[in-house]
């Protein structure tokens, strides 16, 4: 009976017999069924990409976003449900705001991430809330050099080298093992998540894409920035490429 949830699932405060809280594991659900998210830690810095489902042909192109600066120095990626990310961002920028305003320096990652993490583990205690319906990526620069973060919808809050949240993870996360992260530049690194998250897109099941790609890197002087326009065109032509190319093996 537990293992379904029956009766165990109608409040986030309720455990089941085997110690489960399945609206916790309902939330992550959500974020297995958006479109994947990545984010690796290069030696110079962060790179985060996201492969954003277009709802529909209408849409403008960059609408909807799902990376957002979060600070002059960090930056955070979005999977699962996009108003629920917002809240989270909105939150985590407020945090950074406050804590520079009372100590006059930015917000370190960690501490940053243990906040959000804080804020979205509250939202799994009370019978009145429910639980984030999104995971997000947390990457940024501060004076212990790049970090990269994950926040899952139970409050709990991961460090990385390099992550993958989203429909695609798995297989992203058997790619990104593949790549000698540490020998690696920024530069380099774009092109690589953005081969990856074109290899993971599923064109039978899935819409149609956009790529959406951000950095906080030496190259960037340590800021959180959308990747340059050219940069990004050229990962996704070599993207293309290797797909083409794999398809004609």
């Amino acid at each position: 009976m537990s293992s379904i949830g029956t009766g165990y699932d109608l409040s986030v405060t309720t455990f089941s017999p085997d110690g489960r809280v399945f609206q916790i594991e309902y939330a992550a659900k959500a974020v297995d069924n958006s479109g994947t998210v990545i984010g690796v830690k290069c030696k110079d810095g962060i790179v985060m990409g996201v492969e954003k489902l277009i709802a529909s042909k209408m849409m403008l192109p960059g609408s909807n976003r799902r990376i957002h600066s979060v600070h002059r120095h960090s930056g955070m990626a979005v999977a699962g449900l996009a108003a629920d990310g917002r809240q989270i961002v909105a939150r985590a920028k407020s945090e950074a705001t406050n804590y520079e305003s009372v100590y006059g320096e930015p917000i370190p990652v960690k501490e940053l991430a243990g906040r959000v993490a804080s804020y979205v583990h509250l939202c799994t205690l009370y019978w009145w809330l429910r639980p984030f319906g999104c995971g997000v990526i947390l990457g940024g620069y501060d004076r212990d050099g790049p970090q990269l973060y994950v926040v899952e919808p139970s409050g709990i809050s991961y460090r990385y080298f390099a992550a993958a949240i989203g429909k695609g993870k798995q297989a992203a996360k058997t790619e990104i093992e593949k790549l000698k992260l540490s020998e690696m530049t920024c530069r380099e690194g774009v092109i690589e998540v953005a081969k990856i998250i074109y290899k993971v897109h599923d064109e039978a099941k899935d819409k149609a894409f956009e790529l959406e790609m951000s950095w906080v890197c030496d190259e960037s002087k340590q800021q959180h920035q959308k990747v340059p326009d050219d940069l990004l065109e050229e990962a996704k032509v070599a993207a293309r490429a290797a797909l083409e190319e794999m398809d004609a093996d």
